[in-house]
């Protein structure tokens, strides 16, 4: 079942790109429907930070929060995260518990008074597997740190909650109100001049009109377009350096003896990228 009403007439910048994501997500019309839809939770805030960094360093880890608030009573703070590329969830994890912990710094023995939620946005496919070997191919994630019984009680003492959100990867059991927001990231980067959204959900638009390429600043369109220049160099210095990677494994193979068909299968290298390493080798 599909939930948009209406098609938005102007082209959208990419929400995979890290000038546009925070100009919609540091809105705080944008922010506030966002947590409410995603966390189900209503929030006021004073300040939308970026690039949240905490002085000292907790753990001696310098970590930064892509977009961070805190509600006006102090009890809950919240930091998207957008991810461009396959980044590890110990990573994610890592985030989630430093923000819980650095409360230690003004608590009182080691009460903590604030809920920490933290909402992961990936803009790429899972490229990650279960232990076990099994794909992940999940749109929503969640992840509650509440003890249970072994009768598998939940008790309710924490509320820290962390969502990590894919829109590469769509269920049918994901709710409307979450449906929306993927949709909106989904279409930014694939369909960005014929979105068909939820327009009748504020946030969601808000967010599009904030985004919409005819809304950028010349300096955000600047900024922007540089980021993507960076990402692109970024992509082709990985793939250099897994092709030299490769290439390393098969000098070694072909130095081991192994044949020029056993080596492709283990490295992708074509017979011919092959033949040309074992007349590197002679």
């Amino acid at each position: 079942m599909r939930y948009h009403v209406n098609r938005y007439r102007s082209m959208l910048g990419n929400l995979d790109n890290e000038v546009i994501f925070k100009k919609a997500f540091t809105d705080k019309t944008v922010f506030k429907a966002f947590v409410r839809d995603i966390l189900g939770i209503e929030v006021e805030i004073d300040l939308i930070e970026t690039e949240k960094r905490f002085e000292p360093k907790v753990g001696n880890v310098d970590f930064k929060l892509d977009i961070f608030a805190e509600s006006t009573d102090k009890r809950i703070c919240i930091e998207i995260q957008r991810v461009e590329y396959d980044h590890h969830f110990d990573r994610f994890l890592h985030y989630f518990l430093m923000l819980i912990a650095e409360q230690q710094r003004g608590g009182k023995g080691y009460l903590i008074d604030r809920t920490v939620y933290v909402i992961v946005v990936l803009t790429a496919p899972y490229k990650i597997s279960e232990k076990n070997g099994k794909p992940i191919l999940d749109e929503v994630l969640l992840l509650k740190l509440n003890p249970q019984t072994l009768l598998g009680e939940i008790r309710e003492l924490y509320g820290h909650q962390f969502v990590c959100l894919n829109p590469n990867h769509p269920s049918l059991d994901t709710p409307k109100q979450i449906r929306d927001w993927l949709d909106l990231i989904y279409q930014s980067i694939y369909s960005p001049e014929r979105p068909v959204l939820n327009l009748q959900n504020e946030g969601i638009k808000k967010a599009m009109e904030l985004i919409s390429f005819e809304n950028l600043t010349p300096e955000e369109r600047e900024l922007s377009k540089n980021k993507e220049e960076g990402k692109v160099a970024m992509v082709k210095e990985r793939n250099a350096g897994k092709a030299e990677e490769k290439g390393i494994v098969a000098k070694k193979m072909i130095l081991g003896g192994f044949t020029n068909e056993i080596i492709s299968k283990m490295t992708d290298l074509s017979i011919e990228q092959i033949n040309q390493l074992r007349a590197e080798i002679s």
